[in-house]
């Protein structure tokens, strides 16, 4: 079960993706190897959300969230 702390921050989060994919609080990165297409944030220090930022359609997909051992 997802706890409801879990789901504010991702809300909160989401926002701060909308108005700016690289606030310092997000701790946005592009990440190395076989994911390099990809960019990570921070969620919770457990947490991240991995994304693809379409800048021409100013749009950002959501590809997984998950703990960062879990992501692969």
């Amino acid at each position: 079960m997802i706890s409801t702390h879990l789901v504010d921050k991702y809300g909160e989060v989401l926002e701060k993706l909308k108005i700016d994919p690289f606030d310092p609080s997000l701790k946005t990165h592009k990440l190395k190897g076989e994911l390099s297409e990809f960019y990570s944030c921070s969620l919770t220090y457990e947490y991240r959300i991995v994304c693809v930022f379409l800048i021409q359609d100013e749009t950002i997909i959501l590809v997984n969230i998950s703990s960062h051992d879990e992501v692969d």
